[in-house]
């Protein structure tokens, strides 16, 4: 029986803080009486796509955080007598602060759900990017980063989880690409608008998506899977109804949501020792896996130094190229999105990775040569177009796959009663990474391009076996028939 069917005396649905927005807390014989004006909230589809909008402002802070070192760089360094070490130890302390944040968002998204998640990430972020506005030294600038980067950690895990699953089955995968489609919007942005605001202006405009972000939570829906697997029956019924329409008959998924939360147990503990079980282990080792190579592929590299490459291709408008290369991904993301429901995951991923592998080469041997022609000569300015067509194709092809893809498999393949830690670990695996590529990036660029980017091509390469190997394919399955499959 679908929950409409049990709801027919039209009682108000009643949910806990942070569970519910007040706009859909009726009946849906209420709803029903409310006719046209409430038809776009009774359509499924439209719902789960405003759920989808209002957590996607997470991944624009997270973007923005990233984007934000890379036209900010001699300005930060002028104004507040940085060397090049200390500005690459603040781009990097975001990460740190991730790590943390990583660590942590698995439980706080256990026990408090992922809505209250959000907002927690929401403040630190707020705070961070205004002691980067008023900073007068170093520290409180490395104390910003940090607070930017402990949000980021949470909203990096909590968001392509809480979309995968709200998100139906033939949707999944597109609406799990918003995810990495809004980090590429918030990159531009920061690359944008760095063109014409000063650095702590800039900081200013990056507190705008959380706090857009924090009263747009109250008007959605908790994940039902997280309400079920709570026991919270009345409360999962009522989100999922909410999502999928109240006209819509949800037993055979409500079914088979009960049937996954009972078989695994809804309140179990979960150790460390119990992640050694095949059922366990396979799915977080691809998990971490994917967002490991994700990182050691050097993009955040790339991304949060882009003007100082182009600058040492021998662009002289580098933070023009800069923006262009953020427009670039965004347009390179969006068709991910719209392919990886139709072409599958594991396609995208094989493509994405193959072209990273040729362009980073191709990268590599134009820096190795630009060191050995004369600056003057007309090959010297053919290499530099060359290096940033490469980067350009470089980043085109990682939007296409590694980008987006990643955290979309990892919150679809861990079992529920697992997600929590060892989301968090994956999580933590991945700015751990990430902390290593943007700490060494710029000294590494400093000492040698074309080394650098060998080092990048090897990953690439790497994680086209990794691929082949071990990468399941998840397109068309429900999250409980992709957890049933590793046991």
């Amino acid at each position: 029986m679908s929950f409409r069917e049990e709801s027919g005396d039209a009682r108000d649905l009643q949910k806990p803080f942070l569970h519910t927005g007040s706009w859909y807390k009726m009946g849906s014989r209420q709803s029903s009486i409310m006719g046209s004006s409430t038809h776009v909230i009774r359509d499924g589809a439209v719902s789960v796509l405003f759920c989808v909008l209002i957590v996607a402002l997470g991944p624009i802070q997270f973007g923005f955080t990233c984007g934000y070192s890379s036209p900010t760089q001699g300005a930060i360094v002028r104004d507040l007598n940085l060397s090049i070490s200390e500005f690459s130890f603040f781009g990097s302390l975001s990460n740190v602060g991730a790590m943390v944040g990583a660590i942590a968002s698995g439980q706080i998204a256990e026990y408090i759900g992922r809505k209250g998640s959000l907002m927690i990430a929401a403040i630190p972020n707020i705070i961070g990017w205004l002691a980067i506005s008023f900073a007068k030294d170093s520290s409180f600038l490395y104390m910003g980063r940090l607070l930017e980067g402990f949000g980021v950690g949470i909203i990096s895990y909590v968001v392509p989880v809480y979309i995968a699953e709200i998100a139906p089955q033939h949707l999944r995968g597109g609406l799990g690409s918003v995810n990495q489609l809004s980090i590429t919007i918030g990159i531009m942005l920061a690359y944008l608008l760095g063109l014409f605001v000063n650095w702590r202006v800039l900081a200013i405009l990056g507190i705008l998506p959380c706090t857009v972000l924090i009263p747009g939570l109250f008007f959605i829906p908790e994940s039902p899977r997280w309400l079920a697997k709570m026991g919270m029956t009345d409360e999962f019924e009522t989100s999922l109804q909410v999502l999928r329409g109240f006209d819509t008959d949800i037993s055979v998924e409500v079914y088979e949501i009960k049937r996954s939360v009972a078989s695994t147990g809804k309140r179990a503990t979960i150790r460390f020792a119990d992640l050694k079980r095949k059922r366990y282990w396979f799915p977080l080792m691809v998990g971490i896996g994917l967002l490991v190579l994700q990182q050691l592929s050097g993009i955040n590299g790339v991304l949060f130094y882009s003007t100082t490459i182009f600058a040492n291709a021998g662009i002289s408008s580098s933070e023009a190229a800069t923006v262009g290369l953020g427009a670039v991904q965004v347009i390179a993301t969006g068709i991910s999105t719209w392919l990886v429901d139709k072409s599958g995951r594991r396609l995208l991923l094989m493509i994405s990775s193959s072209v990273m592998t040729v362009s980073l080469l191709i990268v590599s041997i134009a820096f190795y040569l630009e060191g050995v022609v004369s600056e003057d000569s007309h090959l010297f300015s053919m290499l530099g177009i060359v290096s940033v067509v490469g980067l350009v194709v470089m980043v085109i092809g990682f939007s296409l796959g590694l980008g987006p893809i990643p955290w979309l498999i990892m919150s679809e393949i861990l079992p529920v009663n697992i997600k929590g830690l060892a989301g968090s670990i994956a999580t933590m695996g991945n700015w751990l990474i990430s902390w290593v590529i943007t700490m060494t990036a710029n000294l590494l660029l400093n000492w040698n391009s074309g080394g650098t980017f060998t080092i990048y091509t090897v990953v690439a390469a790497f994680t086209i076996a990794f691929i082949a190997l071990w990468v399941p394919e998840t397109k068309g399955r429900t999250l409980e028939e992709i957890q049933f499959s590793f046991r």
